[in-house]
């Protein structure tokens, strides 16, 4: 795989902030803990099957007191149709009574006092770090894996590999949302089974060898979402004037001699 270049890279988080200037976590949540515990649910699950069932729950605990006392069966009924209900519904009550005994109920902004939460990985740390706290972090899931991979934009075997890329080449003005608009882009764009290339702004710098659909519309999609600075008209280029008077030179002497004597 071919990496993209950093003109490349530029152009490609510009086009994504233009689609989307202020993205957003499609996660629901309330405060720093909230958005904590609804990410712990989202593994291994939909954002929207999340969103169906924290309503509930966070009416009735939006701090880490009130989420121990609510007790691991009760939160197991609110939690029900989410995947892996009950090992998540023990590492919540655990890390909120973590939260409450060793960090005065409050969600640390610290990337190794995260992670040694109960069901918090790299990834969840890293989301909290930047929805939470608006630290540059880019955590990496399967649709940001893919994306990286697939593009060209930072290639790795692992997430963290992707991660270390994503940190190392995308360009500071862009990192503070660069998690979101890669993850839509993934989610929604850069599918999985079938990625949806003629309805995508990036088509063009994307270094994926087997894009769909017509080739005409991906490069009509990518001229028009050329930088104004490209389109700017070029100064003319001035014609030398030698060999237009050697012409003039030549048929004027052609004509003096077809002359009749």
């Amino acid at each position: 795989m071919r990496l993209m270049s950093k003109r490349e890279i530029r152009e490609f988080y510009r086009r994504l902030a233009e689609t989307r200037p202020i993205p957003k976590t499609e996660l629901e949540f309330i405060n720093p803990f909230t958005l904590l515990v609804a990410v712990v649910l989202s593994a291994q699950a939909t954002d929207l099957g999340v969103n169906k069932a924290t309503p509930a729950l966070f009416a009735l605990a939006d701090t880490p007191a009130k989420m121990a006392a609510l007790g691991e069966e009760r939160l197991v009924e609110l939690i029900r149709t989410i995947g892996l209900f009950r090992t998540k519904a023990k590492n919540v009550i655990a890390l909120s009574l973590i939260l409450v005994e060793r960090h005065a109920g409050e969600v640390p902004r610290d990337r190794a006092a995260l992670e040694a939460l109960p069901g918090v990985g790299r990834k969840t740390a890293n989301v909290v770090l930047n929805v939470a706290f608006g630290e540059p972090t880019i955590a990496v899931d399967t649709h940001i894996f893919r994306v990286g991979n697939r593009t060209g934009l930072a290639p790795g075997k692992n997430p963290l590999q992707v991660e270390v890329g994503l940190e190392e080449r995308t360009p500071l003005k862009y990192k503070p949302y660069a998690h979101h608009w890669l993850i839509l882009h993934g989610r929604y764009v850069c599918k999985a089974r079938k990625p949806e290339c003629p309805a995508c702004v990036v088509a063009d710098l994307c270094h994926y060898e087997a894009k769909t659909g017509p080739a005409e519309l991906i490069a009509a999609r990518a001229a028009a979402a050329e930088p104004e600075a490209s389109t700017e008209p070029q100064p003319a280029r001035r014609r030398r004037a030698g060999p237009v008077i050697a012409k003039a030179e030549i048929s004027s002497r052609r004509a003096r001699g077809s002359r009749p004597a």
